[in-house]
């Protein structure tokens, strides 16, 4: 493993999707998915997340349409909520969706108008 890859990964997934979720991913890590917590961290994050060539809100777009194209809402939801962090407006969300919606299909965009109310909802609570 690469420390520095691995510390940067670590302090910008703290950042965007929050240091809790993080840390409660960490300490829920076992002899199955240690490495795999890790290679996440260094490679995703630390790799791939830092580089200069997007910004961290250009990332966060391109994750929700193609977490919404891969029909995955438990990765969606976390990253509706990184992408408000990175500074991804409501609105800027709810256009995403719409053109996954004429790109990937109107149910994968449905379901992503769902978890992001979800979203939501429970930050004006």
């Amino acid at each position: 493993m690469d420390k520095a890859l691995f510390d940067a990964g670590m302090a910008l997934r703290k950042k965007v999707v929050g240091a809790e979720y993080v840390e409660r991913s960490m300490a829920a890590a076992d002899e199955l998915t240690q490495a795999f917590q890790e290679l996440v961290t260094e490679y995703c994050w630390g790799a791939v997340w830092t580089r200069e060539g997007l910004a961290h809100r250009d990332r966060s777009l391109l994750n929700l349409g193609m977490l919404t194209a891969l029909g995955k809402p438990n990765e969606l939801k976390l990253h509706v909520r990184g992408a408000l962090t990175n500074g991804v407006t409501r609105e800027e969300i709810s256009e995403v969706f719409l053109q996954t919606a004429i790109y990937c299909g109107v149910p994968a965009a449905l379901e992503a108008f769902k978890v992001a109310r979800e979203v939501f909802a429970e930050l004006d609570a």
